[in-house]
């Protein structure tokens, strides 16, 4: 069935095109000098045939368009749709949509996200990761965009940001760790920035320092953010004679590969090999054993950071504005005394 139409809406009410434009633009203001009778017939009108106005039409004539841009820098993480899913959540609600654009740190494929997000009108931009860990010329679209922006990151921003930090996490699973006997404790580092796990790395080796333990740096492996690169540098840090007895991994996929390295090279977790990260994706309860891990509340961040941005279009004046993301440490299965 063909869906009406201003021009039937105009047909049916005995008016003209342009007075239905009108009486729709104007329901609020009622500054265009049109008569309450034909209000009235318009809106009837509308009401027999079931006409329902674009509203993204109508926002754009308005200069809104009630869509926000996320910019997620790692699509395979499901931590990231975890974000998501409460940005998403938190959007709806408010009448907005979402329009997600990836931007890998590749500069050959900076100009097109660029590209793409020039052809976007959106009301402004959520973050997944901090600005500074974007490409240059994309920062600098993003300031000079005119359009409010809200980060979700792990250390200060220049915009509005949810501060979401594993710092705290960190100092309580290594405490935990500690606890359980462990000395020789290594660090799977995947990344694909070198400073995205600082909040992380930085604790570690405190922790390490505080507790005498000096050779930390040879327990610490960097590779890629593949779970490929994660367990093959588990695989060959685990296969050395003075092995870890405990490994932080930097996030939850990642800790999925290294246990299939030590399972793959005979160790049995957590006897001789305690494995704990971050992030408490949903597969972490479900691996074998369960994952010990550091929760950042993803789904709650994501909700943060909409709140600050629906403050931010209400109120563009504002002063800076920045709240902390909760985190809590997830004792389970995978962590356990070190072997004697």
């Amino acid at each position: 069935m063909k869906r009406p139409t201003q021009k039937d809406v105009a047909q049916r009410a005995g008016v003209s095109r342009s007075t239905v434009s009108y009486v729709l633009n104007d329901q609020n203001d009622l500054k265009i000098p049109i008569s309450d009778e034909t209000r009235q017939r318009v809106m009837q009108a509308m009401t027999d045939l079931g006409y329902e106005p674009d509203a993204r039409a109508q926002s754009l004539r308005r200069g809104d368009t009630n869509i926000v841009g996320v910019i997620i820098p790692v699509i395979q993480n499901p931590f990231f749709w975890q974000i998501i899913s409460g940005i998403s959540e938190g959007l709806q609600e408010n009448g907005y949509s979402l329009h997600l654009t990836h931007h890998p740190l590749d500069l050959q494929q900076e100009a097109n996200t660029i590209r793409e997000l020039t052809h976007q009108p959106v009301d402004g931009f959520i973050l997944l990761a901090a600005a500074k860990y974007l490409l240059p010329r994309l920062t600098d679209y993003l300031r000079k965009s005119g359009r409010p922006i809200v980060e979700i990151t792990g250390s200060k921003a220049e915009f509005d940001h949810v501060l979401h930090s594993y710092s705290s996490g960190t100092r309580a699973l290594m405490a935990h760790l500690l606890e359980l006997g462990h000395k020789r404790i290594g660090f799977i580092y995947g990344i694909t920035n070198e400073v995205q796990g600082f909040d992380r790395l930085i604790i570690y080796r405190e922790v390490m320092q505080e507790a005498g333990l000096s050779d930390m740096h040879s327990l610490e492996t960097h590779c890629e953010e593949t779970m490929e690169d994660a367990y093959r540098a588990a695989y060959a840090l685990l296969s050395n004679k003075n092995r870890p007895t405990a490994l932080l991994v930097i996030n939850d996929m990642l800790a999925i590969a290294v246990m299939r390295a030590a399972s793959d090279l005979g160790l049995v977790i957590p006897h001789d090999l305690s494995v704990a990260s971050f992030d408490d994706i949903p597969f972490s309860n479900y691996t074998l054993p369960r994952l010990t891990t550091v929760s950042g509340k993803s789904e709650e961040s994501g909700r943060e950071a909409v709140r600050l941005l629906l403050n931010r279009f209400a109120e563009p004046d504002l002063p800076p504005q920045v709240v902390s993301a909760g985190v809590q440490l997830i004792i389970r299965e995978s962590t356990g005394p070190v072997a004697i």
